[in-house]
């Protein structure tokens, strides 16, 4: 697509402008203007917006399309390429796999009153219009790369789980996918209103050298200063009242989403990668951890992140005794991972399962190798990201340890599972049984090495009764 820089910096994508000739699509676009972080290899630049498209075939003559999985990536709505994941390994389970692109932190999600495109109007969620527009160019061109149009499949992981949870309320998204997959991403349910995302948008502006407020001002920013100075994290979205009407989670409840078959799960506990940093998501924002989790500082730090008063931090810390865990890190990281991340799921899982089928899982291989650093606290687990390398190959993470034979049975059946999905809307196969989620019957999918397997302990296992209650 056209350059979002310069006077088209904030505005909705325009189509692509046409070529004659051939044009070279053998390498790898620019990522789109980001921090630095240790998953970044190539360049960057505000000319990001382009796909990847990985096809087992170009479809023949009188051929039928394959299905079609349009990956979302993650990163906090201010990290990630589509360039990280490699998507040939699920291309040859018989789907075309499209890896995009979008407009990141400041350039794709800041909302200010100066860029509304009338006074009063909607601002931000110009990254989630990139998307749109990465699904309108699906539907008119994947049929050249062997894919079906009328079988597409959205999948992303954390923030990329976000946008897919969007595009299932957004109008502006119906009718251009028809599967949904949600990877580790129910711990942000309530967007932003408009009137909060814009006074965040002024005082951004003036702390990056637009003490006049005005969209020149702001177009005219380096894009260094822009990147500097916009928050870590935009992982909860806007309510600008086009592309998003009101809050996910407020949509799910009520049943207004697309009637579309939805894959959702989590890892077995989310939260360890970020405890290991001294952060952890609470409410959808990065929260910082104030002090080191020990015995004698386990009720405040319950009480500063999850933002309780003292006597709910006693309540929280008496369902989650130190003595059931092997150190106070990871009893904190697992009550605050059922907090934010499990039981929201399995929350989404009961919303969504009373319209449409609905499959879910939990990935509990604590022995997956890292990708990305740090080096975990405490005894192995299945964290945020851990589910990667069982999907993807990922060229670009810092560490590539390998599978062993047990994980990658394990790959091989999430896959096959992931596939089936797209090309069906049912995950199961003769060799792996994958029941639906449902109203009496709670049961999900546990992948585990060699053989996932059925568990139905999920809610007790992760004190969801007790959080439901709060």
């Amino acid at each position: 697509m056209p350059s979002p820089v310069g006077n088209l910096r904030w505005r909705p994508p325009r189509p692509p402008d046409e070529w004659q000739g051939v044009r070279d699509a053998t390498r790898f676009a620019p990522s789109c203007p980001q921090p630095q972080n240790p998953a970044l290899t190539g360049p960057t630049s505000g000319d990001c917006l382009y796909l990847n498209v990985y096809t087992p075939r170009v479809r023949s003559s009188g051929e039928d399309g394959l299905p079609v999985l349009v990956w979302i990536h993650g990163g906090r709505f201010t990290l990630g390429a589509g360039r990280d994941y490699d998507g040939t390994k699920l291309a040859a389970e018989g789907l075309v796999v499209v890896t995009i692109n979008h407009r990141l932190g400041a350039f794709g999600f800041l909302a200010h009153p100066a860029l509304a495109t009338e006074p009063g109007g909607p601002a931000g969620d110009y990254g989630l219009m990139d998307q749109q527009a990465t699904l309108r160019w699906v539907q008119g061109n994947i049929g050249r790369f062997g894919g079906d149009p009328h079988n597409v499949t959205i999948a992303g992981q954390s923030s990329g789980g976000t946008s897919v949870l969007a595009h299932m309320i957004s109008r502006g998204s119906r009718g251009l996918f028809h599967r949904a997959i949600v990877q580790s991403r129910s711990f942000a349910l309530t967007q932003q209103s408009l009137a909060a995302a814009q006074a965040d948008g002024e005082a951004f502006a003036a702390k990056a050298g637009c003490p006049d407020q005005t969209a020149d001002c702001l177009r005219r920013l380096p894009v260094a200063d822009l990147v500097s100075n916009f928050p870590g994290a935009a992982i909860a979205g806007v309510v600008d009242g086009a592309v998003l009407e009101e809050s996910v989670g407020t949509a799910l409840a009520a049943g207004r989403f697309a009637r579309v078959p939805i894959l959702n799960g989590i890892n077995h506990d989310e939260q360890r990668g970020f405890v290991t940093a001294a952060e952890a998501v609470n409410a959808g924002a990065y929260v910082p951890v104030p002090e080191p989790v020990t015995a004698e500082s386990y009720q405040r730090v319950i009480a500063s992140v999850l933002s309780v008063p003292t006597t709910r931090a006693a309540a929280i810390a008496a369902e989650y005794p130190l003595s059931a865990y092997p150190s106070p890190p990871v009893a904190f990281s697992a009550l605050v991972s059922d907090a934010n991340f499990t039981c929201p799921a399995l929350q989404i899982d009961r919303w969504t399962s009373r319209w449409v089928p609905t499959f879910a899982y939990e990935f509990n291989d604590d022995n997956a190798p890292l990708r990305y650093p740090p080096q975990l606290t405490g005894p192995p687990v299945a964290t945020h990201k851990s589910e990667f390398p069982y999907l993807f190959d990922l060229p670009d993470a810092p560490l590539q340890g390998p599978l062993s034979p047990d994980q990658q049975a394990l790959a091989a059946s999430m896959r096959t599972a992931w596939a089936n999905f797209a090309a069906s809307g049912n995950p199961a196969s003769a060799a792996v049984p994958w029941p639906a989620f449902g109203a009496d019957s709670t049961q999900m999918l546990s992948l585990v090495p060699p053989r996932p397997q059925v568990e139905t302990d999920f809610a007790s296992r992760h004190h969801c009764a007790f959080w439901a209650a709060w």
